[in-house]
């Protein structure tokens, strides 16, 4: 008998220690207590519901990643400007608009050429470009400079950037470089500035799109909300506490942080005991598919105002040939395809594909009770740039496939 006892005891704690090595290993240890928390909400919607999924992929996009030859960094460039509309043209979502990119470029790799060539492409409606920035033991006034010198730049010679449409001055979205937001690492690393928050809105930044960074450590435990967090004195991380949008008004002095959906996958586990983590992440092993759609609106990131808009912000590294391939390629034509025969099957559901700017808008437009359409309140509050205002993809001319 006491063998079967010890037998069931070893068995018990090789268990326990696999699911909490997996558990560790995922970082779930960073966020699992704000899951639980959140999962009496934390479902599908009905099949007479009506959804409106607002879908937005925010690229890390950067063609120096893996230190390349400069011609290959310029050929991927070159390459999305040439096959993104040859892949995507015949598209369109609920409301007969294209697929949208939206290309974070990040301040240190800047190349005129390179931001002529997204212009281009984003001017003819596949995209915008918003503020992406990897920095290290940076300081207050470094970040400040950075920031500006960049944002003009865009802004200036390229005709990128939103601009409020009441005053007229740039904004922009933004995400950090290497998930390091508000100075999370010892001794600066990857970052250096604690109080981040208040330069990027000193800057014209009216939304971080940074989270979730799960696996990583610099992951937070607020997950899957739209929220305002402000500086903290005297401390970093300052945006793993804050606001959620609609539920109070914006605390002064603080910025809108837009998370994207972290759940875990129990239709996905390791050994076949521990669910994988959903993260939002597009890259070759994580393709976009109608059964990573059910996560995604599982983690339900809204605006109390509107429970029938989801926001549905993905993340991705576009730039190098692996993780790029997907996203130029059949995964996500496929995936294109997909929603619109859901559609067609489903009357309740729509879907629409928004930029970051589009999606900060429809937050915005949410909290302030917007009963309209998604497509009227694309342009709630910040407008689009100069270079955004060309023809729309209808009336120009695809080249042939060589």
């Amino acid at each position: 008998m006491w063998l079967i006892l010890l037998s069931v005891a070893v068995t018990i704690l090789l268990l326990t220690a696999a699911i909490s090595w997996g558990i560790r290993r995922q970082g779930l240890h960073r966020w699992l207590a704000s899951y639980l928390l959140r999962l009496p909400k934390s479902r599908l919607p009905g099949p007479d519901e009506e959804v409106h999924v607002l879908l937005c992929i925010a690229d890390h996009y950067e063609p120096r990643a893996g230190r390349p030859a400069d011609e290959i960094a310029h050929a991927r460039v070159e390459r999305w400007r040439r096959d993104y509309p040859r892949c995507f043209e015949r598209f369109a979502d609920s409301d007969g608009r294209k697929p949208r990119h939206t290309f974070f470029f990040p301040a240190e790799e800047y190349e005129p050429e390179w931001l002529d060539l997204l212009a281009e492409l984003c001017g003819l409606g596949y995209g915008e470009v918003e503020i992406h920035l990897h920095h290290d033991r940076d300081t207050p006034d470094g970040l400040r400079r950075k920031l500006a010198d960049f944002r003009d730049l865009l802004a200036g010679r390229h005709g990128l950037l939103g601009r409020h449409k009441e005053t007229g001055e740039v904004g922009f979205a933004f995400i950090h470089g290497n998930w390091t937001l508000c100075n999370p690492l010892p001794d600066g690393r990857l970052c250096g500035v604690d109080q981040e928050l208040g330069l990027l809105r000193e800057a014209g930044c009216f939304v971080d799109m940074t989270m979730p960074s799960a696996p990583n450590r610099t992951q937070t435990s607020k997950i899957n909300q739209i929220y305002y967090a402000r500086d903290i004195s005297g401390r970093s991380c300052s945006h793993h506490v804050g606001v959620e949008v609609g539920t109070q008004p914006q605390p002064e002095g603080s910025l809108m942080l837009l998370q994207g959906p972290l759940v875990l996958d129990w239709g996905n586990r390791k050994w076949g005991l521990v669910p994988r983590t959903e993260n939002a992440c597009l890259q070759g092993s994580q393709p976009p598919t109608l059964r990573r759609l059910r996560n995604w609106l599982r983690a339900r990131v809204q605006v109390p105002h509107r429970p029938e808009w989801f926001f549905v912000k993905l993340h991705c590294h576009g730039a190098p040939e692996f993780d790029g391939n997907p996203l130029i390629g059949e995964p996500m034509a496929q995936f294109h395809e997909d929603l619109a025969a859901h559609a067609r099957a489903h009357p309740h559901f729509h879907y629409h594909y928004v930029s970051a700017r589009e999606m900060y808008n429809l937050a915005r437009a949410a909290e302030a009770g917007w009963r309209g359409s998604v497509a009227e309140a694309l342009d709630f509050e910040i407008l689009p740039g100069p270079a955004l205002l060309g023809p729309r993809p209808a009336e120009v001319v695809v080249p042939a496939v060589e």
